[in-house]
């Protein structure tokens, strides 16, 4: 699950509680436009939550493919130094200058159509595409061509998720190949095929779930009320090979 908002420490998923951190929430405030004057550019905080929701569910009865877990905060992008700089989020993700130029960014228009009109996962070759949503970089809180902030939101779930994977927090949870078949393993480029999002907050899109980089253009109406404050909750679902005897 994934909190993003403009307002550090503000936690979405948890009822709208703020953290106090005192003055260094003052300090980080003032940063988050130092770096946005281009047009149509904004900046978000992203907080990341572990959600085990199928383990409390009892969706599953086999214990042997039951995913265990408890509820967590597993990331404050807050505390994270790369987060609010271009120039030093760099260091996870390098490759970065090999995308940002016009042919590289207009073969995302086949990751977009492909996941908006045909509603199946993206095109995981294309790792510099998430869709609709822009660019996977830089793997920051910068968005550089905001359209809407629904559309910005789920863009940065969908780079936090990468970024995650990039750093290792987050490993592949299905196998091409044994021994990793049945097995997590360190996976730095983020496959989209994995995961689907779907809008719990401000107000929840509980009928359906999309493929990463699906248009927001085609769910977004009715779930951005004007008093939200660009505050927003995401679940993000994810496939897993499981093996059991």
């Amino acid at each position: 699950m994934t909190d993003v908002t403009r307002t550090p420490f503000c936690m979405v998923n948890m009822g709208g509680v703020k953290i106090d951190v005192g003055n260094m929430d003052q300090d980080i405030g003032s940063k988050t436009t130092h770096n946005h004057g281009v047009d149509n550019g904004s900046f978000y905080w992203v907080h990341w939550y572990k959600y085990p929701l199928i383990m409390w569910l009892n969706l599953l009865t086999s214990l042997g493919c039951m995913q265990t877990g408890e509820f967590d905060l597993a990331y404050l992008s807050e505390l994270d130094p790369m987060w609010n700089n271009d120039e030093l989020s760099y260091i996870i993700n390098p490759e970065a200058v090999l995308f940002g130029n016009p042919v590289t960014q207009l073969s995302c228009t086949a990751d977009s159509l492909k996941t908006t009109l045909g509603n199946s996962t993206g095109l995981d070759s294309l790792f510099w595409c998430l869709g609709s949503q822009g660019s996977t970089y830089p793997l920051d809180g910068s968005v550089s061509n905001q359209t809407s902030p629904l559309q910005a939101a789920t863009l940065l779930t969908e780079r936090m998720d990468f970024k995650l994977h990039r750093e290792g927090v987050i490993w592949d949870s299905v196998g091409q190949n044994s021994p990793a078949l049945c097995e997590e393993h360190p996976m730095p480029v983020m496959p989209k095929s994995r995961y689907r999002y779907q809008l719990v907050n401000p107000e929840p899109k509980a009928d359906a779930c999309y493929p990463f980089g699906t248009n927001t253009i085609i769910w977004e109406g009715g779930h951005a009320p004007p008093t939200d404050h660009d505050n927003y909750g995401f679940l993000v679902w994810r496939k897993r090979n499981c093996c059991f005897l």
